[in-house]
């Protein structure tokens, strides 16, 4: 699918995320899970192909790559993104973090902040993906295609609750309270352990994922806060899904 660029699609910002409730892992678990989501990556898009080790700056950055994954490598950094008091032990009940990039830069660039192994029921366990903003890249990645594929190697790789790829504008317009167990993106992933997903109106599509949820994808061209009727349609599905007890 081509995308058009549009005024409006250069101010509104997508990102990918995926969410997962309390799950005790090993760094090395971490690894492993984090090596698999690299390498689907890589085969859904080029630019998604290319990952650097945390660094100071994106010159520094660029010496270490990741690809391909080194699962020791990859769990020597979860390890050090241990959470612990200054000085203190370790609090790995609170699970590992790991924040790292594609080398672009600007707003054209993806980053990758990966939370894994909480086990203490405090925060979710998460894989968050800010997209590129602008330019060919942007252009070429946020669309359906490209966006079905992140969202299934999300739940390949990370078994999530729940995963979305969609608008974050849309979302900050219409944010859920606390209590939702999650939001709705162009693309939402419900895990069967949330419930069954309704009949949704025309032309949103319900596609199985394996045997372990299904994968709610609202409309077929780019989903845009600037078109009322991506947004009407949004609220319907929302409200279905309510009615459904998913939303609680």
């Amino acid at each position: 699918m081509t995308s058009t660029s549009t005024p409006e699609s250069y101010s509104e910002t997508y990102n990918a995320c995926a969410y997962w409730g309390s799950r005790k892992e090993s760094p090395e678990e971490c690894a492993r899970r984090t090596a698999v989501f690299l390498n689907l990556l890589a085969s859904c898009d080029p630019f998604l192909a290319h990952w650097y080790k945390p660094a100071r700056s994106r010159k520094d950055a660029l010496k270490h790559p990741l690809m391909p994954p080194d699962v020791p490598t990859l769990a020597e950094i979860f390890q050090r993104g241990v959470n612990r008091e200054k000085g203190g032990p370790a609090f790995e009940d609170l699970g590992f973090s790991f924040w790292f990039g594609n080398g672009g830069s600007g707003a054209d660039s993806v980053d990758l902040r990966i939370k894994c192994g909480d086990y203490s029921g405090a925060n979710p366990n998460h894989c968050v993906m800010p997209l590129p903003r602008r330019g060919p890249n942007a252009d070429r990645i946020v669309t359906t295609p490209v966006l079905e594929g992140i969202v299934r190697a999300m739940i390949s790789a990370w078994e999530p609750d729940w995963a979305l790829a969609g608008s974050t504008t849309y979302r900050m317009q219409y944010p859920e309270p606390d209590s939702a167990p999650f939001s709705l993106g162009w693309f939402t992933y419900l895990s069967l352990r949330l419930g069954t997903v309704p009949p949704l109106p025309a032309p949103v599509r319900i596609e199985p994922v394996e045997d372990r949820g299904s994968l709610i994808i609202l409309t077929p061209e780019r989903f845009t806060v600037a078109n009322p009727d991506h947004v009407a349609l949004a609220r319907r599905v929302r409200e279905l899904l309510v009615q459904a007890g998913l939303m609680q």
